[in-house]
């Protein structure tokens, strides 16, 4: 008997569902690659608030999109992509490489993609992204995984310092107004777009 629960088809499958049908590992390949650049780009719409040493940039919200549009496993797959990409190629916030020292400070922001994006995609193959309120759950749910690597690493480098509630609003606090009405544009996007398809 299977117990599983019932999985949905992806936003990517529905929009694209011939593209390299015969072929499925490049499929994926091109899905996984899309997704790891749309989050590259992403990241340089950015900037810096004089309170902060972490940048606000469209990257997590991209990331978000990705794992939401491609699904768990290639959603992850396409942040881990965006983050091998930069050890040679300067795709992260404010074109910087891992190579970047101010990177350093990120880095659990970056390691928090992965399972972002897989949480995200994951709660989209059981239909969370056809509704608005699902929509916006799956997008908390995501930034609340994507926060705890983030948090705990930018306290760990800078603890010495700060204190926790500056570090806080360093890494948190500055950007809950723009993570809210990123919430709110996916809550708009997908949903829409699902109506669109479905005509």
């Amino acid at each position: 008997m299977n117990t599983s629960p019932a999985t949905y088809p992806t936003l990517s499958q529905q929009v694209f569902p011939n593209l390299f049908a015969n072929n499925l590992l490049l499929r994926q390949a091109l899905m996984v690659l899309a997704g790891s650049l749309f989050i590259a780009l992403m990241a340089q719409c950015a900037f810096r608030l004089p309170s902060s040493p972490v940048p606000v940039t469209g990257q997590t919200f991209a990331v978000l999109i990705v794992g939401m549009a491609l699904g768990s496993r290639l959603g992850a797959l396409a942040a881990i992509a965006y983050c091998l990409e930069g050890l040679y190629f300067p795709v992260f916030a404010e074109m910087r490489t891992w190579w970047d020292p101010r990177t350093i400070l990120t880095a659990g922001y970056l390691i928090g993609f992965v399972g972002a994006a897989y949480v995200t995609g994951w709660l989209a193959e059981r239909g969370w992204d056809r509704s608005d309120v699902g929509t916006g759950l799956a997008m908390l749910a995501g930034n609340l995984v994507l926060y705890v690597p983030g948090l705990i690493w930018l306290n760990i480098m800078l603890r010495e310092k700060y204190s926790f509630d500056v570090i806080l609003a360093f890494g948190f606090g500055n950007f809950i107004i723009g993570d809210l009405i990123k919430l709110a544009l996916a809550m708009i996007l997908f949903p829409m777009v699902w109506r669109l398809i479905k005509r």
